[in-house]
C-alpha cells in the first residue's frame, strides 16, 4: 500500500514583482518622504532659533555683536541678572494673573454663547457671523481702538458712564490697581469668539439621544448639562484651554498697544519684559533669558496636558 504526499504549490510572485524586502524598503523610503519635509522645516524654524535662544541667554550679546560677531561666553550672569530683578519677579505673576483670567473669562462666555446659539430663532446665523468680528479684527487694531474707548478724559466708556450717573471718571488704564483688569477684559473680549465657535462645533456632536434619555429620566437642565453635555464635551474643552493658554501667555502686541506694560509696571507681563531687555535696553543676552523662561512654562504645560490626555485614554 503506498501513499502519496500532495504538497500545496509555492506561490510564485509575478514576473517581473518586487521581492517583500525590497517593497518592505521602498515604502520605508515614501514614509521619510512624507515626513522629512516636516522635520526639516520643525528643524529650521523651531529647532535653531529655540537652541540659539538658549545660547545667546549664555552669552554678552550686544548690539556691537551684530558687527563683529563676537559674543563672549558669561555663564549664568544674565540669569542672575533677571531673576535678581524685581521686576521679573512682577512680570511672571502678572503674567499668571492675566493669563487665568483671560481664560476663564473666554471660556465662560464662550461656552453660554455656544449653549445659547444652539437653540433655534430669527437671526441666529447673523448674530453668529457678528460675534466673530473681534477675533478677525488684528489686535494691535483692537488694543488702539480700545485704549480710545477706556481713556480717561475722552473715551465713550467714561462719557457713557458719565451720561448714566455711573461716574465717568474712572482711570482704567492710568490707575496700576486697575490697569492690568482692564487688559485682561479686553483679551476677554477678542477670545470670546474663538471659545464660542470651537465649543459650538462640539456641541452640534453630542448626541441627541442623550439628551432626549436625560428628559425621560426627568433630569433637569443644569443636571442634563453637567451629566451629558459636559462629558461628552470634554475633549474639545481641552483642545480649547490648551490652544487658548498657548495664544495668550505670550501675548505682546495687545498689552502694548494698551499700557505699553505701565502704569508703573503694572501690567508688564514676560512676553513685554522680554521686548523691553531685548529692543529696548539692547540687553539681548537678559531678553533670551526671560524667552526660555516662557517657552519652559509652555513646555511644562504641553507636558501636563499630555500626560492628562494618556491618562484620560486608558
Amino acid at each position: 500500500m503506498t501513499t502519496s504526499t500532495v504538497t500545496a504549490p509555492t506561490a510564485v510572485p509575478p514576473a517581473g514583482a518586487p521581492a517583500p524586502a525590497r517593497l518592505r524598503r521602498r515604502n520605508r523610503l515614501a514614509q521619510w518622504g512624507f515626513v522629512a519635509p516636516a522635520v526639516l522645516f520643525m528643524l529650521l524654524f523651531f529647532g535653531y532659533p529655540l537652541l540659539r535662544n538658549v545660547v545667546m541667554s549664555f552669552q554678552h550679546y550686544t548690539p556691537k555683536t551684530f558687527f563683529t560677531g563676537e559674543a563672549p561666553l558669561n555663564g549664568f550672569d544674565n540669569w542672575s541678572n533677571v531673576f535678581r530683578d524685581a521686576l521679573f519677579g512682577k512680570a511672571l505673576w502678572h503674567t499668571l494673573v492675566f493669563t487665568a483670567g483671560s481664560l476663564l473669562g473666554q471660556f465662560c462666555a464662550g461656552l453660554a454663547l455656544a449653549v445659547f446659539f444652539t437653540r433655534k430663532f430669527p437671526l441666529n446665523g447673523v448674530l453668529r457671523s457678528l460675534i466673530l468680528l473681534p477675533w478677525l479684527v488684528p489686535m494691535v487694531v483692537s488694543g488702539i481702538v480700545w485704549r480710545r474707548i477706556l481713556d480717561q478724559d475722552t473715551g465713550v466708556l467714561n462719557s457713557f458712564l458719565d451720561t448714566t450717573g455711573l461716574g465717568g471718571h474712572t482711570p482704567w488704564l492710568t490707575d496700576p490697581h486697575m490697569a492690568l483688569l482692564s487688559v485682561i477684559l479686553v483679551n476677554i473680549w477678542i477670545g470670546i469668539p474663538f471659545n464660542m465657535v470651537i465649543l459650538y462645533g462640539g456641541l452640534q456632536e453630542v448626541p441627541r439621544e442623550l439628551y432626549e434619555a436625560a428628559a425621560l429620566d426627568g433630569a433637569s437642565a443644569w443636571r442634563t448639562f453637567r451629566s451629558v453635555t459636559l462629558p461628552v464635551l470634554r475633549p474639545v474643552i481641552t483642545v480649547v484651554l490648551v490652544l487658548g493658554f498657548m495664544s495668550t501667555v505670550k501675548i505682546l502686541d495687545l498689552v502694548l498697544a494698551l499700557t505699553d506694560g505701565g502704569p508703573a509696571d503694572a501690567t508688564q507681563t514676560l512676553g513685554t519684559l522680554t521686548y523691553q531687555n531685548s529692543f529696548v535696553r539692547l540687553d539681548f543676552g537678559a531678553g533670551a533669558v526671560v524667552g526660555n523662561v516662557l517657552i519652559l512654562i509652555s513646555a511644562v504645560f504641553a507636558v501636563l496636558y499630555l500626560r492628562a490626555n494618556r491618562t484620560e485614554g486608558k
